[in-house]
């Protein structure tokens, strides 16, 4: 039992709820933030342990201020974000993607990123004792896009970067910044993978996926070491998919 205290973004489906999970299984105290109540609510049953399910758009800067004053009001500190909720587009041709999706994308995937990690940078400097994790969740599309997916990676690419100015930033407060590139892990949000999905030569092929525990797990990881260490960068991903080939 840890006893950490967690902020997981992005709880209620999907990766978000995998971690999530994993972290109440193990003993952390665990904010779980989404912008649906019902859902987050059904992770923390799931999940037991000491949990507080709190409905959250992280595109909202009040919304985001709302979930980190009640975990400090709760608990008094954050020793780990989870920056994982994301947005994705329909795959439509670049010149035909609308002004306002683009928009929305990078409201949540960059934005809220942003507004999650400096609340709790902000936290993790000023507590006692001081520091913590930021791991934000980059996705493989940081390193390479699939078909009609400007927006999604070109979030992605940015959150790198905010993960490097995190890493560099946090050194002097003891905060320790890192990311996670995950591929083809089994969610509702994958089993597309399993009817075809486009590929970079115009065919569309069947991907194969893997256990969504296993980014439980690697969280669990990377927030095991003590913060005289840091997993920068962590690539996990369905061995068989095509990625190291893509293009």
């Amino acid at each position: 039992m840890t006893g950490k205290v967690a902020v997981v973004t992005g709880a209620g489906t999907g990766i978000g709820r995998s971690v999530a999970i994993t972290l109440l299984k193990a003993g952390y105290r665990v904010a779980l933030a989404g912008r649906r109540q019902e859902p987050l609510d059904e992770t923390a049953q799931m999940g037991g342990g000491e949990a507080l399910p709190i409905a959250t758009d992280v595109a909202k800067a009040a919304d985001v201020a709302k979930l980190f004053a009640a975990v400090k009001d709760k608990w008094g500190r954050v020793d780990l974000l989870f920056n994982n909720a994301g947005l994705n587009a329909p795959g439509v041709p670049f010149e035909e993607l609308p002004v306002e999706k683009w928009e929305e994308i990078v409201a949540v995937n960059l934005t809220g990123s942003f507004l999650c990690a400096q609340h709790a940078f902000r936290m993790m400097k000023e507590q006692s004792p001081r520091g913590g994790r930021i791991i934000n969740n980059g996705s493989i599309s940081a390193h390479a896009p699939r078909p009609d997916s400007a927006p999604y990676t070109a979030t992605k690419h940015a959150v790198t970067g905010l993960t490097k100015s995190l890493a560099l930033d946090g050194r002097k407060y003891d905060i320790a910044a890192g990311q996670v590139d995950i591929g083809n892990a089994a969610t509702p949000m994958t089993q597309r993978m399993q009817r075809g999905v486009k590929q970079a030569n115009g065919t569309t092929e069947v991907e194969p996926t893997m256990d969504v525990q296993n980014v439980g797990n690697a969280i669990l990881f990377m927030d095991s070491l003590t913060l005289d260490a840091n997993v920068l960068f962590m690539t996990i991903k369905a061995t068989a998919m095509p990625f190291e080939g893509r293009g």
